[in-house]
């Protein structure tokens, strides 16, 4: 057994579990493409005052979970442990919003680090596919993006999860309602880090999991009946678009995320199937982040879709994916004369796009045929010096077991036929 093993917190991807990590991402950014999104690809890390100013430094993900590092020169660094701010970052600093078609539209795929309680579905590198649209106060771009998460969680066969929704309201009604919120919780018996946690943004006490806070905010004032009337109509818009959609929603006053730069819309997918981590995805809309960071006005909306909780989420529903096999055809050389000729088609058939392997090192026909099976593939390829010597190789279905000789020169077109 190895020395090592991988930190706490994390895991190694790996076959035949990969494969639908893999068909997992791609189904859940193929939404966002046909919409219109391009890909980014930001830094693993970045200037630790980027998440500190942008996502908040009253957050728990500032305060307590993010990993820090000081370079050799100097430069104060973070492991990211969200996407939102890194892509805003990425699209002020290359001028896209000066481009002159805004909204500007990307998606992102990739891991991110937070240093937390490890437990099931609540990983220390985590994988997520992310969207964000920079540039456009609209609502029905944020009805978009809820929409494009839910068609990607519909397209992989997940059935059992909820929306939630709520809006934050702007700079100008949420003020009143904080401080109200403030009077109220100044009256509950709440332990010093929650106290102070409520001085700085109070609206990160709603999102406190204890079950002994959250019993003493039954009786909290809702931001929804402190809404200015812009944020209403917003909000009703948003709501109505929703609906013409077919995307069904709950309402959840409560529900205010774990970022500070969140304004007006808020929303979460939650799973019924995956106990205490049952966020699969959310997101919400970010009017300040840009001023934040040093750019122009430039109201926004994004989301981000855990690719570990969605693999928990189809597999509390049962759900096995569709994957097309790794290997179509295993080739079986009985001899060196005949690996180098079954070489040659191996790379050959790989190159008129059919997925081929060889049995390499392996001694014996019996122990091939036996990797033959293992490889999931359909066909087996068998050569030894007899039908070489004819220019034939033998062609083995490997799911009804008949086998029959295919001339060596006609072996790519008739395995293509079988729409291999």
């Amino acid at each position: 057994m190895s020395t090592f093993t991988a930190p706490k917190g994390t895991y190694d991807l790996l076959p035949p579990r990969s494969a639908t990590v893999l068909a997992i991402r791609a189904a859940l950014s193929a939404p966002l493409r046909r919409a219109g999104y391009g890909y980014v690809e930001t830094p693993v890390f970045e200037d630790v005052k980027l998440f500190s100013r942008g996502v908040g430094e009253s957050t728990d993900i500032v305060s307590k979970e993010m990993y820090t590092l000081t370079t050799k020169g100097g430069d104060d660094l973070a492991l990211r442990p969200e996407g939102t701010a890194s892509v805003v970052r990425a699209a002020l600093q290359a001028n896209l919003h000066r481009l002159g078609n805004l909204p500007v539209k990307l998606w992102y795929g990739g891991s991110f680090y937070r240093y937390e309680k490890a437990q099931k579905g609540r990983y220390r590198q985590f994988a997520q596919v992310g969207a964000e649209a920079i540039g456009a106060e609209d609502p029905a771009l944020d009805a978009e993006l809820i929409i494009l998460a839910d068609d990607a969680f519909r397209a992989l066969g997940l059935r059992d999860y909820r929306l939630l929704l709520n809006s934050l309201g702007d700079k100008q009604c949420r003020p009143v309602y904080r401080a109200a919120l403030q009077a109220f919780l100044a009256g509950l018996d709440l332990d010093e880090d929650t106290r102070r946690r409520a001085e700085i943004n109070p609206l990160r006490v709603l999102d406190d999991k204890r079950e002994a806070v959250q019993a003493q905010l039954v009786d909290a004032p809702r931001l929804r009946d402190y809404l200015c009337e812009d944020c209403k109509a917003y909000d009703e818009q948003v709501r109505e678009l929703l609906t013409l959609a077919g995307v069904a929603f709950v309402d959840d006053p409560k529900l205010v995320r774990g970022l500070d730069y969140y304004t007006r819309t808020t929303f979460e997918f939650v799973h019924d199937g995956l106990g205490a981590q049952s966020a699969i995805g959310g997101g919400g809309r970010y009017d300040g982040l840009s001023e934040m960071l040093g750019g122009p006005a430039l109201p926004s909306v994004g989301w981000g879709l855990g690719v570990d909780r969605t693999e928990l989420a189809l597999e509390a529903e049962g759900i096995v994916l569709d994957l097309p096999a790794t290997t179509e055809v295993y080739a079986v050389a009985l001899g060196e004369e005949a690996k180098n000729v079954l070489f040659a088609k191996v790379t050959e058939l790989r190159r008129a796009g059919v997925a081929t392997d060889l049995a390499f090192g392996v001694k014996g026909i019996k122990n091939a045929m036996k990797s033959a099976d293992r490889s999931g593939a359909r066909f087996a390829l068998v050569a030894g010096d007899r039908d070489l010597a004819e220019g034939v190789v033998q062609l083995k279905d490997l799911t009804t077991g008949e086998q029959v000789p295919v001339a060596l020169e006609a072996l790519v077109t008739t395995l293509k036929e079988k729409q291999l």
